[in-house]
């Protein structure tokens, strides 16, 4: 189950932000983030705010949506949405003419730039040729399906419902149905999965044609079920080197196949497949997180919504914010946090600021680009990569 939230301070029950948070809304770009926390079931690995039927109903779900995107039409006017991302969950369990409604609604609120790229996620089982084609007509450009193995028994571990083959095949229906750029989601070092399993897997991805890859390490989080099942010893922990050995397998099977990495999990065919809303994040763009637990940050702010759709429509029904807590970003956090994220980039930031004792010690250990480091700019190696928390970790201390 997924923890709980920060406190923070309180959220006015407006909405308002301090200072002038408001009228810098949109200066690094602009983006709506809108959380479905519904799922047909819950995967063992998953602690996402995200609940079964058993545990939250969608009634009145899509009421509070909105009503949460009319009082932040309110609290501030940036000048037009660069991206929009429906994630979840499985947004895809809502009808897309639902989905559409919401994509309308963020459009008469703020305007969506010409050229928005606008996201849904989506578990492969839970479209259809056309619900995908339903979903192009609403406007959206971008799916992202979590794929994670195309090994039957890596799957099963993982508590994924479709079967190996339902994934790629989305994808190519996807493309049918007009989609511009289309992802698909890996998992490595799974309990169970073998070097050859995951050859199977990137080759499974390269041959569905799509323009997108992200690929991520297992991570076991408290209180989920598979990390239950690990205390239990019934299945292995991790291993931090098969991680690193299935990385390096995925970053060259990836590259042959003409995809090029542009953070450190996620490759695309160029800079056009690259997903625009997480750069919004990752290089310190302003959203604004609709839905049940969401997060948002805007002008240097950042806040988070209660947890539980019931809590949530509630509080909009009351005519209140959902806000849980907020906190307002100091230099020092900003930083931080620019750093964290920065570094993980292909681009990755400028030397200045950085301590350059370390930053010469990294490119003499061939952490670091020399090239880059020349021309005044840190960028990871690929053994970067592989090391790119310690190199945050050393950038920060």
């Amino acid at each position: 189950m997924p923890g709980p939230l920060p406190e923070g301070d309180p959220v006015p029950a407006d909405g308002s932000l301090p200072g002038d948070a408001a009228d810098r809304a949109g200066r690094n770009g602009f983006g709506v983030y809108v959380h479905v926390p519904f799922c047909a079931s819950r995967c063992g690995y998953c602690d996402f705010n995200t609940y079964t039927a058993d545990e939250a109903g969608q009634e009145g779900y899509l009421d509070a949506v909105l009503a949460e995107l009319r009082l932040a039409g309110k609290v501030i006017s940036p000048e037009r949405v660069d991206t929009v991302f429906v994630g979840g969950g499985t947004p895809t369990l809502l009808d897309p003419g639902d989905l559409a409604r919401v994509l309308d609604a963020i459009d008469a609120t703020w305007g969506l730039a010409p050229g928005a790229e606008i996201t849904t996620e989506a578990n492969p089982e839970s479209v259809t040729p056309d619900s995908l084609r339903a979903l192009r007509r609403a406007g959206f450009t971008r799916i992202s399906l979590g794929m994670q193995s195309a090994a039957p028994h890596v799957l099963a571990v993982l508590d994924r419902r479709h079967t190996a083959g339902r994934a790629p095949q989305a994808a190519t229906e996807a493309r049918e149905a007009g989609f511009e750029h289309v992802n698909l989601d890996l998992i490595y070092g799974t309990p169970g999965e073998t070097a050859a399993d995951f050859a199977t897997s990137l080759d499974t991805v390269v041959a569905a044609g799509v323009d997108h890859v992200s690929a991520y390490a297992l991570i076991v989080e408290d209180g989920t079920r598979m990390a239950g099942r690990m205390r239990r010893g019934d299945l292995p922990f991790p291993d931090d080197d098969v991680a690193a050995d299935r990385y390096l397998a995925a970053d060259e099977r990836l590259t042959a196949a003409g995809l090029e990495w542009y953070e450190v999990s996620n490759w695309a065919s160029g800079p056009a497949a690259r997903c625009a809303h997480n750069m919004l994040y990752w290089t310190g763009g302003d959203w604004w997180g609709i839905g049940p637990g969401a997060h948002s940050h805007v002008g240097g702010v950042r806040w988070w919504n209660v947890k539980h759709p019931s809590a949530y429509a509630r509080r909009l029904a009351g005519g209140d914010s959902p806000g849980h807590g907020r906190e307002v970003l100091t230099d020092e956090d900003k930083h931080v946090e620019d750093v964290m994220l920065r570094v993980r980039l292909r681009d990755g930031l400028p030397l200045t600021g950085l301590d350059p004792a370390i930053t010469a010690r990294m490119l003499s250990t061939g952490l670091l680009e020399a090239s880059a480091y020349g021309a005044g700019r840190l960028e990871l190696t690929l053994r970067g990569r592989l090391l790119a928390d310690a190199v945050v970790r050393d950038l920060l201390t």
